[in-house]
C-alpha cells in the first residue's frame, strides 16, 4: 500500500519545500498540503491543497478521512519572535494542534505523525557549547516552552498508546526559496537577500552570536530520513537533537564578501538579542547520526555559493 501524506502548515518555510520534496518521492497525488491560508502556486497546483486550521480536530479528521492518510507532518507553528509578541496565540496553536494530530493517531486513523522541535527548547542554563541530548531544558520564550511541552507530550504518546511519532529539534533554517518567517535565525536569510539586491543589512543580532544553523537541503533531507527509518532504529520519542554548521553574522558576513566586496552590515541588537542568547552555539547530534544515520552536507561555503547563485537568479 503506498503511503497517503497530509502536510499541515504546508505554506510555512520548512513546510513549502518538504511538500515539494515528498511529491517528488511519494507521486504528487499522495500528498496533500493543507495551511490555514492559500499557498504558493507551486505548492497549490503541484498536487492536492486544503485550506485547514490545524486547532480545529473535526476538520482535521475530516481532511484524514477524506484522502485515507497513513502519515501526518505536523508544520504549523507560530515562531519565536512573533510568540513573544502573541503568547498565548502561540501556546494555542503550537499545543492544541499536536494535542489533535496525535489523539488521531492514538485512536488509529493514521499510521505515522511527524512533529518539529527546535533548539529554543532549550534555555539559558542548558550547556552552550556541544549541548548533549539529554540535558537541562529551561527555554525562556513561549514558542520554546511549547516545544518543551511537546516533546513530553510526544514520549508520552509513544509510551502510552504506542503512537509512532518521530521529532527533531531544528536549528536555524537557511532557504533561498522561501522569504522569513518570524524567527530569531531570520537574520541569516535576510543578510543573503539584501546583498544580492546590493543594499545594506542592519542585523538584529550581535556580529559574535554563534547559533545552530541548518541549510534547508539538509534539513528537508533530515526529515525524510527519520520518516523513513525502519521504526526500531528510532530509539528517542521526545525529540533529536539536528545539527549541521554553526556561525556568527560576522562569520556569514565575511564569506558573503567574498562575493560582494563592497557589501555593509550594520549591527543593531533589538529583541531577539535575548533570545539568542538563551540558545545553545552549538549542537552534539551524535545520537542522530548513530541511530538513524543522519549525515549533513552543506557547510558554511558551500551554502553561501547555494544561496547567492539561486537568489541572483
Amino acid at each position: 500500500m503506498s503511503e497517503k501524506i497530509l502536510i499541515i502548515g504546508a505554506g510555512g518555510q520548512i513546510g513549502t519545500e518538504l511538500t515539494i520534496k515528498l511529491r517528488e518521492l511519494y507521486g504528487k497525488d499522495n500528498v496533500v498540503a493543507a495551511d490555514i491560508n492559500s499557498g504558493s502556486n507551486e505548492l497549490m497546483y503541484s498536487g492536492p491543497f486544503e485550506i485547514l486550521d490545524a486547532t480545529r480536530k473535526d476538520d482535521v479528521k475530516k481532511a484524514i478521512k477524506k484522502y485515507k492518510i497513513t502519515q501526518v507532518y505536523l508544520m504549523a507553528a507560530m515562531l519565536s519572535a512573533v510568540g513573544e509578541k502573541f503568547p498565548e496565540k502561540a501556546w494555542s496553536l503550537n499545543m492544541n494542534s499536536l494535542l489533535i494530530a496525535l489523539d488521531l493517531a492514538k485512536d488509529g486513523l493514521y499510521k505515522k505523525l511527524f512533529w518539529p522541535s527546535s533548539m529554543a527548547a532549550f534555555g539559558p542554563t542548558s550547556p552552550k557549547k556541544n549541548t548533549p541530548q539529554e540535558t537541562i531544558m529551561d527555554p525562556s520564550t513561549v514558542y520554546g516552552i511549547s516545544k518543551l511541552a511537546g516533546e513530553r507530550w510526544c514520549e508520552y504518546y509513544f509510551q502510552k498508546f504506542g503512537v509512532d511519532v518521530r521529532s527533531i529539534r531544528y536549528p536555524g533554517i537557511i532557504s533561498w526559496k522561501t522569504k522569513p518567517g518570524g524567527g530569531t535565525t531570520d537574520y541569516a536569510i535576510d543578510i543573503f537577500y539584501k546583498a544580492v539586491n546590493h543594499e545594506d543589512y542592519n542585523c538584529f543580532l550581535s556580529e559574535h552570536t554563534r547559533l545552530p544553523m541548518m541549510y534547508m537541503d539538509d534539513a528537508i533531507k533530515a526529515t525524510v530520513d527519520i520518516m523513513q527509518a525502519p521504526s526500531e532504529q528510532i530509539k528517542v520519542r521526545s525529540s533529536y537533537n539536528l545539527s549541521a554548521i554553526d556561525f556568527t553574522p560576522e562569520e556569514v558576513y565575511n564569506e558573503i564578501k567574498k562575493h560582494y566586496p563592497d557589501f555593509k552590515v550594520n549591527y543593531v541588537p533589538d529583541f531577539r538579542q535575548q533570545i539568542a542568547d538563551s540558545w545553545p552555539q552549538s549542537i552534539d547530534d551524535s545520537v542522530a547520526r548513530k541511530d538513524w544515520n543522519w549525515n549533513h552536507s552543506f557547510d558554511l561555503e558551500k551554502m553561501t555559493k547555494d544561496m547567492i547563485k539561486n537568489l541572483s537568479n
